[in-house]
């Protein structure tokens, strides 16, 4: 028997390995997905060089930062702690977040003590800002390194090129709750109901949202008689946010409570609908109320969605819906609040165009925003209308990607994730799981209807 003839594969060394990527580096996702979050981040970096170097006009420079503002105004950098010392509006990890900048800066040879010089208080805040960007940047990373772990890495990329990451990016400590929800997206994609948990625990301790997701988790796992696991995850999610809590709760009761209280005092706000119409002269009387009325309507809705659809949802769909919804009827919108739903869009609707029309809508808000804060749309003229109207494209264009997701629900062929046959491959215990026998006859009866 004659010797095979030599491959090149043969003559280079022997056959590749299991995990070596055909095409080599160049055609991976995980480089150029790197290298394009870390230019948008240095666009980023660049476009606050304006408030860095001292200027303070919202528009036309629009770098604000509450990184550096609220480490002037709320103490850090008189050496007060937050919750403590001074009163902070964020759940506790993102105080937390805050001190840990803080000690950095002592770390580095900054100062953080009453009586210091403007010098060394202008020293200790960029510092301050410079160290926290890299930990928001690495958070990033993590962020990008969790969504390329998942079903389509491709993926990825709409969310490390999206310009949500220039605009809003360092407006605020969001990385930190968007990188934990990740993860814990990630961990119910690898069965693991405990982690999921303890990442939603925390990322609820950071912002309030990720507890939204534990709706669609819930009907999901009734719907597939996954009971253990669910329970298993919020059981870890209420450990896990109680632990993180507990500390500041037991120093300081009603330092804890300021993040509540702010909330619920607090009527219609920046970016909101409820903003809008008293800006046009409709000021309800308790927006609370409406809020709450409306979110429990829609909730309910997306909640027979999930349960009742000829085709069980994806988790991701689910999770999009229901912040979507949130945000669309909250009593405020922060520009940075774009970054919540940036990876929740790309899990649940993977394509470009809706990506589009999303990044146009978010990006004429956020340049709304600074207009109106800076003056250049006056309050109750003609031109103020400019604002109203990129609210409500903001909120309509969600709307309409809302109305897209709700579609793949009803019509999974339009699922790009279910298109090649697929069922749910970030699903975890969902994945191919089949109906609960109650929901069958449930949904039999309701079609008999």
């Amino acid at each position: 028997m004659s010797n095979p003839v030599p491959t090149i594969d043969r003559m280079l060394g022997g056959p590749l390995g299991d995990h070596a990527a055909p095409g080599g580096v160049w055609l991976r996702p995980a480089p150029w997905t790197y290298l394009a979050l870390t230019l948008n981040y240095l666009l980023l970096m660049i476009r606050q060089l304006p408030c860095l170097s001292g200027a303070n006009n919202l528009w036309p420079s629009m770098c604000y930062s509450d990184i550096s503002v609220l480490y002037y105004w709320r103490g850090l950098k008189d050496g007060q702690i937050p919750y403590l010392d001074s009163q902070v509006e964020y759940p506790v990890l993102t105080g937390y977040f805050m001190e840990l900048g803080r000690r950095i800066v002592l770390l580095l040879g900054g100062r953080s003590e009453p009586g210091l010089s403007s010098a060394d208080v202008t020293t200790a805040t960029l510092i301050f800002f410079g160290s926290t960007a890299f930990l928001i940047f690495a958070l990033f990373v993590l962020l990008v390194r969790t969504h390329l772990r998942m079903g389509r890495p491709w993926d990825a990329m709409m969310i490390a090129a999206s310009p949500a990451i220039v605009t809003a990016g360092l407006i605020n400590w969001d990385a930190l709750v968007i990188a934990l929800t990740a993860l814990a997206l990630l961990s119910w994609a690898r069965n693991k109901p405990i982690w999921t948990g303890v990442w939603l625990g925390l990322g609820i301790a950071a912002k309030l949202y990720p507890l939204l997701l534990l709706v669609p988790l819930v009907v999901l796992g009734a719907r597939t008689g996954k009971y253990r696991q669910v329970t298993q995850t919020v059981a870890a999610t209420a450990v896990a946010w109680v632990l993180a809590n507990l500390p500041v709760y037991l120093a300081t009761p009603d330092g804890w409570w300021q993040f509540w209280k702010f909330n619920a005092e607090r009527g219609g706000d920046l970016g909101s609908i409820w903003y809008v119409l008293k800006l046009a002269g409709f000021d309800l009387a308790d927006v609370s109320w409406a809020e709450g009325a409306l979110l429990v309507l829609g909730t309910s809705l997306l909640c027979g969605l999930l349960l009742l659809s000829r085709r069980r949802a994806r988790l991701a769909q689910g999770a999009f819906l229901m912040v979507a919804l949130f945000l669309m009827v909250n009593k405020v919108y922060s520009p940075q609040y774009v970054l919540w739903l940036l990876p929740l869009l790309v899990l649940a609707r993977p394509k470009w165009l809706e990506w589009g029309a999303f990044t146009v809508a978010e990006t004429l808000y956020w340049v709304a925003i600074w207009a109106h804060l800076g003056g250049v749309l006056d309050t109750g003229t003609q031109q103020d209308r400019l604002y109203w109207a990129a609210v409500v494209l903001r909120i309509g264009v969600t709307l309409w990607l809302c109305a897209r997701v709700v579609r793949d629900i009803v019509a999974p062929q339009h699922d790009p994730i279910r298109a090649d046959g697929a069922d749910e491959p970030d699903g975890g215990v969902f994945n191919e799981a089949p109906d609960a026998s109650w929901v069958v006859a449930l949904r039999d009866a309701f079609d008999r209807r």
